[in-house]
Order: structure tokens, then sequence, then C-alpha cells
């Protein structure tokens, strides 16, 4: 199996730069990792529905049908490490080929990626600015993992 991050990237800063390949490194020595962060055109910040579903639209276009689709959404279902980590075995143990887990754009992403997601898990009921919600997603991956394999990271 493999997973990709798909994230409606607007900016880049050199600590999500350095996280990001921390944990990229560390996540693929237990599954093939991706990140796809899609360009998206800037608009004008009163063009919120357009925004919202131009996102939308470039992220369907990167799941195919037989994709399991995690979505990131402060509506979500609000896991703890160990629930998470057990939806991560699930994911694995099922017959998909690609976990995708999708980190929406600024105004967030519109019913067709919400009903196409198989999953929608919450981090927090606060919004994440979207370079914080990557790392933490990276993170909670790669805790997930360590707790599946039994290996000392995870601290309760």
């Amino acid at each position: 199996m493999k997973f990709v991050l798909l994230n409606c990237a607007s900016a880049s800063e050199k600590w999500t730069v350095e996280a990001t390949a921390l944990y990229l490194s560390k996540i693929n020595h237990f599954v093939g990792f991706e990140i796809k962060e899609l360009k998206i055109k800037k608009s004008n910040r009163d063009d919120k529905e357009f925004k919202i579903q131009t996102d939308s639209g470039a992220l369907l276009q990167e799941i195919q049908t037989e994709d399991f689709v995690i979505l990131f959404d402060e509506r979500g279902e609000m896991l703890d490490s160990r629930q998470f980590s057990q939806k991560l075995n699930q994911i694995l143990m099922s017959s998909k080929k690609r976990a995708v887990f999708i980190i929406g754009g600024a105004y967030g992403v519109d019913d067709r990626v919400k009903q196409r997601a198989n999953l929608k898990i919450g981090f927090s009921k606060m919004v994440l600015n979207h370079l914080v919600a990557q790392v933490v997603a990276m993170e909670q991956i790669y805790r997930g993992f360590t707790l599946l394999k039994n290996i000392p990271y995870h601290n309760e």
C-alpha cells in the first residue's frame, strides 16, 4: 500500500520543510509515503466559494476510484493516538492500493470531497493552518506506525 498526502498549498516555510523531510523519512520506513502539494491559483479573499470549488476540484482530480480517502477536517471524528493507529491498521488491512489523506485549502472543501471521504478525522475543533496540519498529520501517521509495531515512541 502507498500513502499519499494531498495538500492545497498556498505557502511554505523553512520549519515545515524541515519537519516534513524528517517525518517523510521516518514514515517511509513503514510504508511508501508521498506528499503532493497542489498549487492552486490564488484568488481574492472575497471569492470564498470559488476557492472552495477550485480546491475541491483539484483534490478530486488526484483521487482514484479505488483509493481509501481520509479527510482531515475540524468537524471530523476526534481520535486519540491509539484509536488513530487502529484506523491506520484497518486501512492497511483493506484491499486498497492507496490511502489518500487530504488537507483542504484555507476555506475547506466542498460536499463532493466530504462525500468521497471514507473517513473524516479531526485534530482539534480549532482550525489549523495547512502547514501546521500537515506536520501534525505526518507526526500522527508516524506515531500510529510506532504503536502498531510496538516501537518505543508513544508515552502514556
